[in-house]
């Protein structure tokens, strides 16, 4: 019965809103509550609850290191992809990973609450690792389930939803930990947040194995173990114009990263109060990347994969342009608002096709590998560049030339991804995820491809 209300629901909208409640759109945005959630627990969250606790600035800081098992979590994805659990198992591939996975994404969230800061510092840390490895682990399988369950017209839309969900999860267990640990303490708010990786495993349940999945050959030894192990990288490798492809995801995002991480450092040094960051920065850019997110599901569904890539890897670009005009003009609400709506305007539109394009990227054998190293790659170069040079750069050349400077290093992404359109190389280079169907040749691009 409630199918039949959702599909005679989706056949009163108009054409363009109607893969939005699909059911495979609709359950990557249940994914992407448990994803984002799992991230939550250690980023702002935890940094709350230790400054709460009394514990210094500099032990606060140190535990942003435990974010670099999202940057590493390329290295323990082929276990995913290529380990057939017991038990469970039988169930399939992807459904035993996310239910095995999603429990001891809980348990660690349960272990961090219950950890005390003030008791034992060392023990809140090995609890905070637990939760980046299994937070990781916990992404690993969500992308890996999402890319083999959507249809390849559905890239767009479900990389979209899947966004939509995880900024839902990530504010959603950040304000119920809030509310929860002044009522009862950061224990119970803990546990409470642990409820946040049910949605997905009841994804896994409900939607049961993913029809594109292939499962995995049982290797005979050791050499066959290992030659499985790197045969995700190799594939890839394999494919006509590879290397020119992962140095378009290694560069693309290189001057949007520069830009997002030093946008607090600008608002703080034009004078902007905290007051002021809330509702403009958070406030009225969620509510832009929101609508971005939308109008980019729509765009992708209008132009295509290639031709929506291009036009957002430009927007993207002319978007750090928004924040040299806001250092130029100073300390000016109406700039910020307009700067930030901008940015995270083009974040969004940018977020949904970009996403889906990693997706189509990865072969079905190895989903959860190529994706995880994708996604790595995609964030790498950026954050490296920040965290090395980007404050020295501002020091030197001041904001307005350092944003105008992220525009530049943006453009090389944009030239290189229209050649790669011009040569062919966007068609030749996707997967079998970017494949209308699982025994299919034609790829979403509309060219014959190899994977």
């Amino acid at each position: 019965m409630s199918t039949l209300w959702l599909s005679g629901l989706r056949g009163r909208l108009p054409a363009g809103l109607r893969p939005y409640l699909e059911a495979g759109p609709l359950a990557a945005l249940f994914l992407g509550i448990s994803s984002g959630f799992t991230f939550a627990m250690i980023g702002a969250t935890l940094t709350t609850r230790l400054a709460q606790d009394g514990i210094s600035k500099g032990a606060v800081t140190a535990f942003a290191l435990t974010f670099l098992a999202y940057n590493l979590k390329f290295l323990w994805a082929p276990i995913v992809d290529n380990v057939r659990l017991p038990v469970i198992g039988r169930f399939g591939q992807r459904r035993s990973w996310l239910w095995l996975v999603g429990v001891l994404a809980a348990a660690a969230v349960a272990l961090l609450g219950i950890a005390d800061p003030r008791e034992s510092l060392y023990l809140v840390a090995i609890a905070a690792i637990a939760m980046g490895v299994a937070g990781a682990t916990f992404d690993i399988v969500i992308d890996a389930y999402r890319i083999e369950l959507l249809e390849p017209r559905q890239l767009g839309i479900g990389s979209g939803m899947s966004q939509y969900g995880w900024r839902v999860g990530a504010a959603a267990a950040g304000a119920l930990a809030l509310v929860v640990a002044a009522r009862a303490g950061w224990t119970a708010a803990y546990l409470a947040c642990a409820a946040f990786a049910l949605p997905a495993m009841l994804v896994g349940v409900i939607m049961g194995e993913p029809a594109r999945h292939h499962e995995p050959a049982t290797p005979r030894g050791a050499v066959e173990a290992l030659i499985a192990y790197f045969r995700p990288l190799t594939e890839f490798l394999e494919r006509k114009g590879a290397l020119v492809v992962l140095a378009f995801v290694l560069i693309h995002k290189i001057g949007d990263t520069l830009a997002n991480l030093t946008l607090r450092l600008l608002f703080q040094d034009l004078g902007f109060t905290n007051d002021e960051v809330a509702f403009y920065d958070v406030g009225v850019g969620f509510v832009a990347l929101l609508i971005g997110i939308f109008l980019g599901g729509i765009l992708y569904s209008q132009l295509g994969m290639k031709r929506a890539v291009l036009a957002s890897l430009i927007l993207m670009a002319v978007s750090n342009l928004s924040f040299a005009a806001l250092a130029a003009a100073g300390h000016t609400n109406v700039g910020m608002a307009a700067a930030v709506g901008f940015e995270n305007f083009a974040s969004g539109v940018g977020g949904v096709s970009v996403v889906a394009y990693l997706s189509a990227l990865c072969n079905l054998r190895f989903t959860a590998t190529q994706y995880a190293l994708l996604s790595a790659l995609a964030s790498i170069a950026g954050r490296f560049l920040t965290g090395t040079t980007a404050g020295t750069m501002i020091d030197a050349t001041g904001y307005m030339n350092f944003y105008l400077l992220t525009t530049l290093v943006a453009l090389p992404g944009v030239v290189l991804f229209w050649f790669m359109i011009r040569s062919g190389l966007a068609d030749l280079s996707i997967g079998s995820a970017g494949k209308e169907g699982p025994g299919s040749t034609k790829s979403s691009g509309g060219k014959n491809d190899r994977s």
